[in-house]
């Protein structure tokens, strides 16, 4: 009997040690309920947690540090877009629409109950039948053990009868207070490089004198004010593969691909950003695919968030401050 606790107490000891050299807090999926919305899934890791809806959807609609602040908008159904599909409500958080934009079918409504499903350890994924644009969509979501990276696989599939074209389009609406930051191209003089290094595109609406703009040398700044509701929103082709948003002290950036061999739309856009008031969206854009019946186009986003981020005042602060951040981002 001895020896056979003896062996026992030696196993669990093993155990123990064995999870101590993986290292990493394990994921950890439950059902909660989070801002009104009664079935969500939030996945954990001690570090980060991200929480997804499946009353609506898909959309993701909590993002934060244990114990800080939504990076995700929370927003109320008053909102509306009316539509020959019916009323469309932004909601906040992360969705994934179709570009380009048109009305009805971009706007397809996303107020019904979705499917899901947990995959493996660390997984969900989100499932919406096809809406009545006959796209259906899907978003697997996955976290990391431990930091706080989130891998965001998008997907698109053509359920109508015809070939369609269009492109994935992941929109991410960030709690308000703070500045998107999209990274411009780094400098070259004129004396050695003389062809255009991307294009940047602009809106019939937009105005480049608003005060909500800032242009650099080396970042597009767009910050939200509730007291300005003109909407503005400017576009990019983003080579860099990420744009970034800084609320407060804490900084959420999302990365994305850049295939130089691409046809993207929007004049050539895969990386956008809107504001009115207090509203702010970061944007990522999947290029253009033409899809036959059953056919589909995958686009992946990884988040990341990062805390005691010390930008000041000036563009050299804020470089300074994300630039030694930039390596810890990408895919592993």
């Amino acid at each position: 009997m001895q020896s056979v606790k003896f062996i026992i107490l030696i196993t669990a000891l093993i155990i123990l040690v064995s999870a101590s050299v993986c290292g990493g807090s394990p994921v950890k999926i439950e059902k909660v309920k989070f801002f009104n919305q009664p079935n969500c899934y939030k996945l954990s890791n001690g570090e980060v947690e991200v929480i997804a809806t499946t009353d609506i959807g898909p959309r993701i609609i909590g993002y934060r540090f244990l114990g800080g602040e939504n990076m995700l908008a929370e927003l109320t159904s008053d909102a509306v877009a009316k539509t020959d599909f019916g009323d469309w409500h932004p909601w906040g958080g992360h969705r994934l629409w179709h570009a380009p934009e048109e009305l009805p079918r971009t706007y397809s409504p996303d107020d019904s109950p979705i499917k899901a499903e947990v995959v493996g350890t660390d997984s969900v994924r989100l499932i919406q039948p096809a809406d009545k644009a006959s796209i259906a969509k899907e978003m697997l979501i996955k976290l990391d053990e431990s930091g706080s990276r989130v891998t965001i696989t998008h997907k698109l599939t053509n359920k109508g009868l015809w070939e369609i074209e269009l492109a994935p389009w992941a929109l991410t609406i960030v709690n308000g207070g703070g500045t998107t930051i999209i990274p411009n191209e780094p400098y070259i003089s004129h004396d050695d490089r003389l062809l255009p290094a991307r294009p940047i595109v602009v809106w019939h609406y937009t105005d480049l004198s608003d005060s909500r703009w800032k242009l650099g040398k080396k970042f597009i700044r767009l910050s939200t004010d509730e007291k300005l509701n003109a909407p503005q929103k400017l576009g990019v082709l983003d080579k860099q593969g990420w744009a970034g948003y800084l609320r407060k002290d804490t900084l959420f950036v999302k990365t994305f691909p850049f295939d130089e061999k691409a046809t993207y739309g929007d004049y050539g856009c895969n990386c956008e950003t809107y504001t009115a008031g207090l509203f702010m969206e970061i944007e990522s854009v999947g290029p253009l695919a033409k899809l036959g019946p059953g056919a589909s186009v995958t686009h992946v986003e990884h988040w990341y968030l990062f805390k005691n981020v010390d930008a000041g005042k000036t563009e050299e602060s804020l470089e300074a401050a994300i630039k030694p951040l930039l390596p810890k981002v990408g895919p592993k």
